[in-house]
């Protein structure tokens, strides 16, 4: 079952900011930043976890980053695990983020993941010249992507032209026609630095 709740709930869960409210994370309206302690009534600041309480909220907020449900990170992982000659970790991380949202997201069209992912569900963009609704759908080396005409000049995407910083070196885009491709597979010095994944393996492995 997918969360519904408040997202700023998640990142004071984990002690760690997700990055799932867009800018509002980068300004002192962030929960995390006025209150560092886990949401609840009652509540302590963060102790010394046990290593089992590491690799929990290691999975944790991996999943929550990448907003998935648990059984799909459990996919994921048996994915992974299955790949002969591949390091677990770093293809579980390859396996996400590979999925469109997340490639939508780290190009710098959508300021949230969740937000690429209702852009993707509502049909705003295509997948090697076919509409697709799936927002999980994994992308290969060389498939190219695209906003449907009619919602290229759409204000709220429009004004992300241009936007390129931070774009990783395994995908392209073309602003001014919006439109990209992912060139490569990420190299394992292109992953996230914030998840350890070796903490994931470990939960999984118990």
């Amino acid at each position: 079952m997918k969360y519904s709740g408040p997202k700023c709930r998640l990142c004071r869960r984990e002690g760690v900011k997700l990055f799932l409210k867009g800018d509002k994370c980068t300004t002192a309206k962030c929960p995390l930043t006025r209150r560092n302690t886990p949401p609840g009534q009652h509540t302590r600041s963060f102790g010394k976890p046990t290593e089992y309480a590491r690799q929990l909220r290691e999975k944790q907020k991996a999943k929550r980053i990448y907003n998935v449900t648990e059984r799909q990170f459990a996919s994921y992982y048996k994915r992974a695990v299955q790949k002969k000659g591949a390091v677990t970790g770093d293809l579980l991380l390859k396996l996400l983020e590979t999925r469109f949202d997340n490639v939508l997201y780290r190009i710098g069209l959508a300021d949230s993941r969740s937000q690429a992912r209702q852009f993707i569900s509502h049909g705003l963009f295509k997948l090697n010249g076919k509409k697709v609704t799936i927002p999980s759908i994994a992308l290969q080396p060389e498939d190219t992507f695209e906003m449907i005409d009619r919602m290229k000049n759409m204000s709220l995407l429009a004004s992300k032209k241009g936007k390129k910083e931070d774009m990783p070196s395994w995908l392209t885009f073309d602003f001014a026609h919006m439109k990209g491709s992912m060139v490569r597979d990420p190299e394992k010095e292109e992953l996230p630095t914030d998840i350890d994944a070796q903490l994931i393996v470990e939960y999984y492995s118990r």
